[in-house]
């Protein structure tokens, strides 16, 4: 036969485990999205040439006739954070000489 005391605990368990889900994730999303160096596109440094500066990400937005279409971002320059390793050090890779 089926304990009641049993039951009522692990209901319990189940639901304590499942709001500290629900809104413990919300929290930890926020603070991750803060901590990314971005630009003011909202693409990272990755998506930025650094000779030109263009940058070579893509979105999709409505196009003709209700179609989707992709077009390339319009960011002219990276505007987010120096990257440490361009602060220090100069790049060694290729020689400019």
């Amino acid at each position: 036969m089926l304990d009641p005391l049993s039951l009522a605990v692990g209901a319990g368990l189940i639901g304590i485990g499942w709001v500290f889900g629900r809104f413990g994730h919300r929290r930890r999303a926020q603070s991750e999205a803060k901590s990314l160096a971005r630009c003011g596109c909202g693409h990272d440094l990755a998506l930025h040439d650094r000779a030109t500066g263009n940058c070579h990400a893509e979105f999709s937005r409505k196009g003709t006739h209700g179609l989707r279409e992709w077009v390339r971002c319009t960011c002219r320059r990276y505007t987010g954070p120096t990257p440490l390793e361009e602060v220090f050090t100069s790049p060694i890779l290729p020689p400019e000489s």
